[in-house]
């Protein structure tokens, strides 16, 4: 009797786990074609908000990448962390920001995602492909110009690398410091320099110390 029961059991708890596990793949199917109705019907039926894909990524994380804010809104009232971050040390808030989705950004930082952070942070990510409008946006948050990676990347550096002139001018307004020079010994404008962006270079040499302009 014993053994029969234990038997039942042990099925019992495969074919949970095993309809787990489809459910997974189920909701993380749903936000690929983007769809709120069943990533929401799947988050009732009690799939884990903080569940992440086979990458690393969570599901707020996928979300903001589909840029899709009717689905980060339906996850956001399921309360996830926020500040998660997956394998390259990004968030959701960084995802949104490089991708220049300006309303999820906002619904992220009222959410309480972090906007400054250790290494890269949101600010960087969004000079990097020039969404001015979403760094307006961190910058008024509190979002600091001059922080840096681990490797000593400003967000000037960036958008000095890119050539994005709107970017650095209004970095260069909001107190960025076109003096701070990367691990490897780089100021922003010989980020500029390196790479070309000549009408960039040509702004940052008017405000660059002599010493680290060379």
């Amino acid at each position: 009797m014993l053994k029969t029961l234990l038997f039942v059991i042990g099925v019992l708890l495969m074919n949970s786990t095993n309809s787990l596990a489809g459910a997974y793949e189920d909701i993380l199917g749903a936000i690929e074609r983007n769809s709120v109705e069943e990533v929401t019907d799947l988050l009732r039926k009690g799939i884990d908000i903080n569940s992440v894909s086979p990458d690393g990524e969570s599901l707020l994380m996928l979300a903001c990448r589909k840029g899709n804010l009717s689905l980060v809104q339906a996850l956001l009232v399921r309360k996830p962390n926020v500040a998660f971050r997956g394998p390259h040390r990004e968030t959701a808030l960084m995802l949104a920001s490089f991708n220049g989705h300006l309303e999820i950004v906002k619904l992220l930082i009222k959410a309480g995602s972090p906007v400054n952070q250790d290494d890269w942070t949101a600010l960087s990510y969004a000079a990097t492909n020039n969404h001015l409008n979403v760094a307006r946006l961190l910058v008024g948050q509190g979002a600091k110009v001059n922080a840096t990676t681990d490797h000593g990347i400003s967000p000037l550096m960036m958008a000095a690398r890119e050539g994005h002139l709107p970017m650095v001018l209004f970095l260069l307004e909001h107190g960025a410091d076109p003096n701070l020079i990367n691990q490897a010994g780089l100021s922003a404008l010989q980020f500029a320099r390196h790479n070309k962006r000549t009408a960039v270079e040509a702004i940052l040499v008017k405000v660059t110390d002599s010493v680290v302009s060379k």
